[in-house]
């Protein structure tokens, strides 16, 4: 029983910091970063989220693949434009203004710390 209490806390823990991570980053690159207009390009052959290119501010053209999927209540469509802000240290780091994961990331951080504390609940209850 303490073995998978442990299992579970750690598992918890991971989802926990990957949510706090993730909000970390978007907020960091949203209010540090540098905005530019990208545009969305046709998902590539196999892969699930369409391409953005853009122009960084001392000129470099970056493409990276969108952190919004294709899919989904509000899909970027090739060809649209899209407001990005993106890490002016790493551009391939970006975010598309307007369509952040927060919400997925609030859940990491809520179900792990819901998993954490069912784990030392776990913990102090085995025998």
């Amino acid at each position: 029983m303490v073995v998978l209490a442990v299992i579970a806390a750690s598992g918890g823990l991971v989802a926990l910091l990957a949510g706090a991570y993730g909000l970390w980053r978007t907020r960091h690159i949203t209010t540090a970063g540098e905005v530019a207009q990208a545009l969305v390009k046709a998902v590539p052959p196999g892969a699930e989220r369409p391409l953005l290119q853009f122009e960084t501010g001392d000129g470099q053209v970056v493409e990276v693949v969108s952190p919004v999927p294709s899919g989904g209540m509000r899909p970027l469509a090739a060809g649209e434009r899209a407001r990005v802000a993106y890490d002016s240290a790493d551009p391939r780091e970006a975010v598309v203004l307007g369509r952040e994961r927060r919400g997925v990331d609030r859940g990491f951080v809520v179900a792990g710390a819901a998993v954490v504390v069912l784990g030392l609940v776990l913990m102090v209850l085995a025998p």
